[in-house]
């Protein structure tokens, strides 16, 4: 947030007509969007994150090389700050930071690589802090060998979680001297292929949704033990989709009152309340969720989905645009108050 007024941070694939980064401001009254300014530093900087501190965005280059680099945010529009940095990996999909670290999920090379970040916010190279994940799955086309789609850390700041559609299977990792291991890997239903997860704001558990099959499971996460433990999985779909559905995103309400994916396939958004505990035998209690109902997306091929505060942000892809929706605090239930031109949109973050 600079000056006070808060700002949205949307990336998109250059090389489907993508403008780069955009920058748009936000009103506090309504949540509308408003175009900044863009920058066109690397190409297809399909997914952003930004520092704690407001002060420094970074973006992944979606691209069979793989790399990442640093904005510095000062103004309406993010500038450089230092050259890419090649991330020995290959379509890098996810990114965050942790530990002193950016991490980067590299779909392509099924691997999860970590950059190490200056004080100032700046990119050094990456030295040996890439992990390569083993395995594949039973999808004959989307599962011959492993597919880093994301990589965070839990609510603790202690693991470094890293979801893997190719081999069905979440990774918990610790991060030593810059070089990241395996702490434990907790094994998915053959097939599902998981794409990405997020935690509840209390840090005791987890939605983890599936590309491959259109659901959501709700885990427990005991952060101290690094233990994530398939609870429930649930479909993101009233009824059976008339094809491939392809989940993209989750998002978890600040109360952790909702729950909402987005569905590319159906170009829809699920709506999920938290429910109270539900009893799984030799689990102990844990929350449950009903799928209250689910909304169109906006556009076409809804892509990511970012909650903020009393609102929802969806970049759609395909239709080339990113819809802002007002949430019904009663329901969850997103209503839509309208859109931004952004070709090849692919995530927004908001700072």
């Amino acid at each position: 947030m600079a000056g006070g007024r808060r700002r949205a941070y949307i990336g998109s694939f250059t090389a489907a007509g993508g403008p780069g980064i955009v920058t748009a401001a936000i009103s506090a009254g309504d949540g509308a969007l408003t175009v900044l300014g863009t920058v066109n530093g690397v190409p297809d900087p399909s997914f952003l994150a930004l520092s704690p501190d407001g002060r420094t965005l970074y973006a992944v280059s979606e691209t069979s090389e793989g790399a990442v680099a640093a904005y510095r945010v000062s103004g309406d529009r993010p500038e450089p700050d230092g050259p890419p940095v090649p991330v020995d990996g290959s379509g890098p999909t996810h990114l965050s930071l942790f530990a002193g670290h950016l991490l980067t999920a590299n779909y392509g090379s099924g691997s999860v690589t970590a950059v190490p970040v200056r004080a100032d916010g700046s990119l050094a190279p990456a030295a040996s802090g890439r992990l390569l994940h083993t395995g594949s799955g039973p999808h004959p086309q989307r599962q011959q060998g492993p597919h880093a789609h994301q990589v965070q850390p839990d609510p603790s700041g202690r693991w470094a979680v890293t979801v893997d559609l190719g081999t069905d299977s979440v990774r918990v990792c610790a991060l030593t001297g810059g070089t990241l291991t395996v702490h434990r890997e907790i094994a998915l239903r053959p097939g599902s292929g998981p794409r990405h997860l997020a935690f509840h704001p209390d840090g005791t558990r987890a939605y983890l949704l599936n590309e491959l099959s259109p659901t959501l499971v709700v885990c427990a996460w005991d952060a101290a033990q690094g233990v994530l433990k398939p609870l429930t999985e649930l479909p993101v779909l009233p009824g059976a989709p008339a094809g491939d559905a392809y989940p993209s995103g989750v998002a978890v309400s600040a109360d952790g009152r909702f729950v909402w994916t987005a569905t590319r396939g159906e170009d829809v958004l699920s709506v999920f309340a938290a429910e109270g505990p539900g009893q799984r035998e030799g689990e102990g209690a844990t929350p449950g969720l009903r799928l209250v109902g689910t909304v169109p997306c906006g556009g076409h091929w809804p892509r990511a989905l970012t909650a903020s505060g009393r609102f929802l942000y969806v970049a759609n892809e395909r239709s080339g645009d990113v819809t802002w929706f007002t949430v019904d605090p009663a329901t969850g239930i997103p209503r839509r108050g309208g859109a931004i031109p952004v070709p090849a949109a692919s995530c927004v973050v908001i700072g």
